[in-house]
């Protein structure tokens, strides 16, 4: 039932884009992970406005790569540093709500990050809560059917990842 809703999702938009409309707005998005005891671990942070539980994400900025803004919003929003790969591994739509109640549309283009450092302060820390979890976890935890589904078919070898 869920990857059936996900693949309504995504043939959703891919019918909006077809028939016209706005196109989305694009983010970037880290997906830090870890190996802990031979399995894969994902980090989830909380949304300011929220309290939901998303990957570090944000706004390009000047000339930056994609790739770049996921691994500056993982510094910023989760305080993690790592191997950033320079490839997308998928993307996942959600509707941000704006402080005037009107609601953008987002694509999010999402980037793995090998962790291997983890701040004990970071900008955002006062602001969100960093939490480890299996992927089955993450992928229950998040609300956008899309990233779920990212999160639940990961692995850290490109051969295996299913975008």
């Amino acid at each position: 039932m869920f990857f059936e809703r996900a693949r309504h999702i995504g043939l959703m938009e891919r019918l909006r884009r077809l028939f016209g409309g706005n196109p989305p707005r694009v983010q970037a998005a880290a997906l830090p992970w870890r190996l802990e005891k031979g399995r894969v671990e994902v980090l989830l942070i909380t949304s300011r406005g929220t309290g939901r539980w998303v990957l570090p994400k944000g706004w390009p900025e000047g000339g930056e790569s994609l790739a770049g803004t996921a691994a500056r919003e993982a510094r910023e929003e989760a305080g993690v540093e790592g191997r950033m790969a320079d490839r997308e591994i998928g993307r996942y739509f959600y509707g941000k709500e704006t402080e005037s109640g009107l609601t953008w549309r987002c694509e999010v283009a999402v980037f793995p990050l090998c962790v291997e450092e983890e701040a004990k302060r970071w900008p955002e820390k006062s602001q969100r809560t960093r939490r480890w979890m299996s992927q089955e976890e993450a992928s229950k935890a998040v609300q956008e059917p899309d990233l779920a589904q990212l999160l639940a078919a990961f692995s850290p070898n490109p051969r295996e990842i299913a975008a």
